[in-house]
């Protein structure tokens, strides 16, 4: 018996060490704000938070391209860390740190809103849930340097954009190339987050702000759930920075050009992570805060942010739940989908905008026109700023899709979203609506692992097809409706056609000899007399085409029996009843 009590103290004492033992001062602390932990630091300081505090768990899930796996940090005032749990009366939080490990400032402000949370320094969210990931580049961390942040005031030495397949994480959220996008999409699954925070650093122009904000596109995001995102939280959390004395403007979206003329609204496509987040109807925003600025600045301007954010969810935290569930019912009951958004020059916004003087000058190298601004002509001014979209491209919503179950690279990363799917049990013959690829572009040069395509249009015909057992049918009466269409529409920018996971179709597999067509041909002809009217208006109607006697033939084989049904074929089929 004294054997077991003792055993139990070991026990005991081991696992409730004492807050002495440890030191929780961050590396950025101790420095002065000049550095930046590295990615075993900021590991190692949430171990050490979540062995002293009940009120923090580490987890580690997946695995990344750096062969390591992701962590998420959990802080419920509560102690309980089973999501399904915690979603019954709080709102969670989840912050996403590090995509780009050289813009480092998320990294440091969330260990130290954590500690600071954890210790009992600032007010304990009693609604609010908080999950972070506390370096999700782990590939680029483990990159150290101190120079290819060309323009960046500090840190001293930080990680690299690239991950360990030089992916550039922040365009890889749909269509998941890299095991980070894959391991981030299982976390956020089994995270389900009202709101989703991404800390970044940029710098698009010199400007007064430390701090910008990047919120998910309004219109986008749509409905009801939308408008508060717009006209609620944003100016919200505007006026809360401001009253702690943090001016933050938004994300100030221009390249070489002084921003005193204004500018428009990033617009986050699915490929980024607000973009991707959105599509569960996850209010999302970027913190993107300007590398020119101090770090220890940016920093402290991070934390106040995300505090502030915080006191949002905590106070709107019930709206918050309310308007996500009402968007997926209205999503529902939806007959369009815009799948293209431009510009809505008809509305904008206007901003009291406090910049710097710029002016074009003549380089000293190129002897050519460059941009310098003047940080001792500050200005503020009333700029016009763009924030107002309006869909361009509109599609009829399916009931369903099927996918035949060829095309497994496709149903992976459907299952990998948790969308519902359903094998078919035996051969079916249905009526369904059938893309043919009419036309599209496609990048010159290699965008992240992909020549990416756009300007897609489809054709569309009704057909009765014969799907075998084991081909898969996608219903889009689900949580996931916005997913399945922004990604099984061609059309859609970034669908799965246009990042080329379609691209056999697009190719060719049988042809023609032109020394043996050159016969068949002019029997086609000779039989269909229709055919031989439109073959000689074509000639008449276009001089390349009838200058051009490979062109000629092709267009003739392309109108007989013997052209292969799978070109261009769109494989996924939309279901309408």
């Amino acid at each position: 018996m004294k054997k077991i009590v003792a055993l139990l103290l070991v026990v005991f004492s081991f696992n409730c060490k004492s807050k002495k033992e440890y030191n929780f001062t961050s590396v950025f602390e101790k420095s002065n704000g000049i550095e930046t932990a590295t990615y075993f630091e900021t590991i190692e300081f949430y171990k050490n938070l979540a062995a002293v505090y009940p009120t923090i768990s580490i987890d580690s899930i997946g695995i990344t391209d750096a062969g390591k796996p992701l962590h998420i940090i959990t802080y419920n005032k509560d102690g309980v860390f089973k999501f399904s749990e915690i979603r019954k009366n709080k709102n969670i939080l989840l912050i996403n740190n590090g995509i780009h490990p050289g813009e480092s400032d998320g990294i440091d402000a969330t260990m130290l809103l954590y500690r600071d949370l954890a210790e009992g320094k600032i007010e304990t969210p009693k609604n609010t849930a908080l999950v972070t990931i506390p370096i999700y580049n782990i590939g680029g961390s483990l990159n150290r340097n101190s120079t290819t942040r060309t323009n960046q005031n500090g840190p001293k030495a930080y990680g690299f954009r690239g991950n360990a397949r030089n992916f550039d994480l922040n365009r890889d959220f749909i269509k998941s190339d890299t095991k980070n996008a894959k391991t981030f999409a299982q976390i956020f699954h089994l995270v389900k987050p009202d709101v989703f925070i991404d800390n970044h650093v940029s710098n698009g122009a010199d400007y007064q702000y430390t701090l910008t904000h990047l919120f998910t596109q309004h219109n986008k995001l749509g409905g009801d759930l939308g408008h508060y995102l717009h006209t609620k939280m944003m100016p919200n959390l505007e006026q809360k920075l401001a009253e702690k004395k943090w001016d933050i403007t938004p994300y100030v979206n221009v390249y070489n050009k002084t921003p005193d003329n204004g500018f428009s609204q990033f617009f986050d496509s699915p490929r980024y992570s607000t973009g991707y987040t959105t599509l569960f109807n996850t209010l999302g925003m970027m913190v993107e805060t300007h590398m020119l600025k101090p770090y220890k600045q940016r920093v402290y301007g991070t934390y106040e942010l995300m505090k502030s954010m915080i006191e949002i969810i905590e106070n709107d935290g019930e709206t918050i739940k309310k308007l996500r569930v009402e968007a997926y019912n209205k999503l529902m009951a939806q007959k369009t989908y815009p799948l293209h958004w431009e510009i809505d020059t008809t509305k904008n916004s206007q901003l009291k905008f406090k910049g710097y003087e710029g002016e074009m000058i003549t380089s000293e190298i190129t002897g050519k026109n460059r941009l310098k601004y003047n940080r001792n002509r500050p200005f503020e001014k009333t700029v016009n700023y763009q924030n107002y979209f309006k869909p361009t491209t509109e599609i009829t919503v399916p009931k369903a899709y099927i996918i035949p179950q060829g095309w497994y690279n496709i149903i992976e990363l459907l299952k990998l979203n948790n969308t519902e799917i359903t094998k078919l049990k035996k051969d079916s013959t249905l009526v369904v609506q059938s893309y043919k690829i009419e036309d599209y572009e496609s990048r010159k040069t290699p965008y992240e692992g992909h020549y990416l395509h756009f300007n897609t249009s489809v054709s569309t015909t009704k057909q009765t097809i014969t799907f075998k057992k084991g081909d898969y049918l996608v219903k889009t009466d689900q949580p996931n409706y916005r997913y399945i269409i922004e990604t099984l529409e061609p059309q859609a920018s970034d669908s799965f056609f246009n990042w080329n996971f379609f691209d056999t179709i697009l190719q060719q597999k049988e042809g023609f000899s032109a020394y043996v067509w050159e016969d068949k041909a002019l029997e086609l002809l000779k039989s269909n007399a229709e055919l031989k009217i439109k073959f000689e208006t074509k000639k008449v109607k276009d001089s390349l085409f009838k200058n051009n006697w490979y062109q000629q033939l092709n267009w003739l084989h392309k109108h007989s029996e013997n052209y292969e049904k799978a070109h261009l074929q769109y494989p996924v089929y939309r279901v309408l009843n």
